[in-house]
């Protein structure tokens, strides 16, 4: 498949967290002064420490903005359910949710950071893992629709 916005919005320099959530407020015409900006230390899973993949952060961030949330008290909103299928299907095309896993690098270091560079990851498999996350929530929203 081909490139979406999340993918063209992380080619302009944006971390992956904030391409998805933005490319998806986008879609649903959201706007507001702190996004993408909230997102940005997603990136790198967490801050670059390798945890969660920051495109599935960005993903968490627009269901919840993307969602109607319950009456309080009202137990797990029915969406809820969307989020471990999410995870499922991330998993199933990309092998993992987490970004070292993903990478293959630490991008805590000087070196990862380099081997993230030379190895052309962003391309490989960020813009990649951009892309999935982001059509994922589209495909998930329409389905649960």
């Amino acid at each position: 498949m081909g490139s979406t916005r999340a993918s063209e919005i992380m080619a302009q320099g944006h971390v992956c967290s904030e391409a998805v959530l933005q490319a998806l407020c986008e879609k649903y015409q959201i706007e507001n002064e702190i996004i993408p900006r909230i997102a940005h230390y997603f990136g790198g899973g967490f801050g670059n420490t390798g945890s969660i993949c920051g495109a599935v952060c960005g993903a968490m961030m627009a269901f919840s903005l993307l969602t109607e949330p319950d009456e309080p008290g009202a137990g797990m909103p029915r969406r809820a359910a969307l989020v471990p299928e999410f995870q499922r299907r991330f998993e199933t095309e990309m092998g993992s949710i987490d970004c070292r896993d993903l990478t293959g690098v630490d991008l805590l270091t000087k070196e990862g950071r380099q081997q993230w560079t030379s190895r052309e990851l962003g391309p490989k498999v960020c813009h990649p893992a951009v892309d999935l996350a982001y059509r994922l929530v589209l495909d998930l929203l329409e389905e649960s629709a």
